[in-house]
C-alpha cells in the first residue's frame, strides 16, 4: 500500500495490487481539503487501473451542499471514466452524516457501481477484496 494523503483531516492510501483506494477521514473535512483529497485518490485510482473504493467516514459530518455539488460534478465523471465498480462505505458515526451518505449509496448503485455498507473496516476491506 502506498500513502497518497495524510494530514489531521484524512489518510488516502492506494493498494495497487488489490486495485484499491481507501480513505479514511479523521474528523469532520469540507471544502478544499476534502476536495484535494478526493482528488489525489481519483488520481491513483486512474493511474493504477483501480475499480474498488473503501471509504471509512466514521469521523465525519454530513457533506456541505457545495462539496455534494462538486463530488457530482467533477469528481463523479473522474472516478466513473476511471471504472469505478465496487464501494465499501462505513458510514458517519452521526445521523445527519448517515442520512446524507445513504443518498451517495443510492445514486452510485444507480449509475452501477456495487457498493455495500458496513460498521467494521476489516470487513469491508475483506468485502472489497473478494469484489
Amino acid at each position: 500500500m502506498d500513502t497518497i494523503v495524510n494530514n489531521e483531516f484524512v489518510t488516502v492510501w492506494v493498494y495497487p495490487e488489490k486495485k484499491i483506494v481507501r480513505h479514511k477521514f479523521h474528523r469532520f473535512i469540507y471544502g478544499d481539503k476534502f476536495r484535494q483529497a478526493l482528488m489525489k485518490g481519483a488520481d491513483a485510482f486512474a493511474k493504477h487501473h483501480c475499480t474498488k473504493w473503501l471509504s471509512d467516514d466514521r469521523e465525519n459530518s454530513a457533506l456541505l451542499p457545495e462539496d455534494l455539488e462538486w463530488g457530482q460534478v467533477e469528481w463523479e465523471p473522474k472516478i466513473m471514466a476511471a471504472g469505478w465498480k465496487h464501494w465499501a462505505l462505513i458510514l458517519p458515526e452521526k445521523v445527519v452524516g448517515q442520512m446524507n451518505m445513504k443518498r451517495l449509496v443510492k445514486r452510485y448503485s444507480d449509475l452501477g457501481v456495487n457498493a455495500e455498507v458496513f460498521s467494521d473496516p476489516n470487513e469491508a476491506m475483506e468485502w472489497l477484496e473478494r469484489q
